[in-house]
């Protein structure tokens, strides 16, 4: 492929960076190998990230809004129904998308946990637009009075998010083949609710 460099878009290269990396891996692909694919030198595409890491984090930022945050919109969308429900739901989900990742995507899964390790901002990020969303429902569930309205939604969706980190961050992908790990999020999740649930309406 022969690419005029004045016509080659962060879009191409992101889609050319993530080619790159399937076939190689995220610890081989340079950024080389990216501008060899696109027909153009390396140079070129320094004008439009001004590192590898660069071109990393934004592959990785995109993959994780294309491939969990997206999903994951659809259950916040969704305005009817049960919000509490609807909470436990957006967790059983957010966790169903890591280990599918995790299992069908490795190459970009690995990139996504290395860059967790390098790049607090863009994890940070990531991290806020899903507790934002979770504020939302949790909003809901105290509209709906099922949701103790005493916490405040932001919070109570922080303290949500990383009591189950053990389910859903990368750095416990290793536990996520336990036979027991579906039981031990139901506990969990149990537990949890009891502590922000109304019971009594």
């Amino acid at each position: 492929m022969n690419k005029s460099s004045s016509f080659l878009s962060k879009k191409e290269i992101m889609d050319a960076a993530e080619q790159t990396l399937r076939r190689f891996g995220p610890d081989k692909t340079s950024v080389t190998d990216v501008a060899k694919l696109l027909g153009v030198s390396h140079g070129t595409l320094y004008r439009h990230f001004p590192s590898k890491a660069a071109l990393r984090e934004a592959v990785t930022e995109r993959w994780l809004e294309e491939q969990i945050v997206a999903p994951l919109t659809g259950i916040v969308d969704a305005t009817t129904g049960n919000a509490l429900a609807q909470l436990r739901i957006y967790i059983a989900r957010l966790i169903e998308l890591k280990v599918h990742y995790a299992e069908q995507d490795s190459e970009m899964f690995k990139m996504y946990a290395d860059v967790t390790a390098e790049a607090a901002g863009l994890v940070q990020t990531h991290i806020q637009r899903i507790i934002d969303q979770m504020s939302i429902l949790i909003g809901r569930g105290v509209q709906q009075k099922q949701i103790d309205p005493g916490a405040e939604a932001g919070a109570l969706a922080r303290s949500i998010f990383y009591a189950t980190a053990r389910f859903h961050h990368p750095a416990h992908a290793y536990e996520w083949h336990s036979a027991s790990i579906k039981q031990e999020f139901e506990q969990l999740w149990t537990l949890l609710e009891r502590g922000f649930a109304v019971t009594d309406h």
